[in-house]
């Protein structure tokens, strides 16, 4: 499952990209991490890309919701999983917060 976090040459926020740049063994590192984390266990690549994308919903972070979006649509992931993820979280991180990932979903599709 490959991710941004590969390949320093993907469009990454500018923080990110900074890092990668000015740091690139700190970003290798970070990279390697995620590549460990996501063989580390027997989850497929689409529940990994949603499970993802509710820990970036939960940790109230647009910018990893707008990027796990994207990186779910290139994979084929359906729309409506990518808002059944949003609508699941409601008991758990409280409606507003679940809504405005909700948005934040929407404004990637």
């Amino acid at each position: 499952m490959a991710d941004e976090l590969d390949d320093p040459a993907e469009e990454l926020p500018s923080t990110a990209g900074d890092l990668a740049a000015d740091y690139p063994e700190v970003w290798e590192a970070y990279a390697e991490l995620g590549e460990a984390c996501a063989e580390g266990g027997p989850v497929d690549d689409e529940t990994k890309r949603l499970v993802k994308l509710a820990l970036a919903l939960a940790s109230g972070s647009e910018g990893a919701v707008h990027s796990h979006v994207r990186r779910a649509v290139a994979e084929g992931v359906d729309p409506e999983a990518l808002r059944h993820v949003a609508i699941l979280s409601i008991p758990t991180i409280g409606f507003p917060k679940a809504m405005a990932a909700l948005s934040w979903i929407e404004d990637e599709l």
